[in-house]
């Protein structure tokens, strides 16, 4: 049985960082795509990133610059570093893989 766990959101101010991280059992982690997306109240669930199984990787425009996903084989983890945090990243976030989710963690950036 295939479970990701979200880990690493909180509450930062404007301009700062945090990673999440997304624990992968039941399956390796490079195995298929992973994913990052985000979902603010009232708004629909986004795409933010997705690191495909060879290892390149897709962003969001409104985050390109700013955020890095990379995955660790030997923890069967992914991550996403977050970095120059705006208001506007404020969301649950929730990584992906095919149609398994996680529970999600909520990431806050404000002063």
């Amino acid at each position: 049985q295939v479970q990701l766990v979200e880990s690493g959101g909180g509450l930062v101010q404007p301009g700062g960082s945090l990673r999440l991280s997304c624990a992968v059992s039941g399956t390796s982690v490079s195995s298929y795509n992973m994913n990052w997306w985000r979902q603010a109240p009232g708004k629909q669930r986004d795409l933010v990133a997705t690191i495909f199984t060879y290892g390149n990787t897709y962003y969001a425009t409104s985050v390109k610059g700013r955020f890095t996903i990379s995955r660790d084989n030997a923890n069967n983890t992914m991550s996403l570093q977050m970095n120059s945090l705006k208001p506007e990243d404020t969301a649950v976030y929730f990584c992906s893989r095919l149609d398994i989710w996680g529970q999600g963690t909520q990431v806050t950036v404000s002063s």
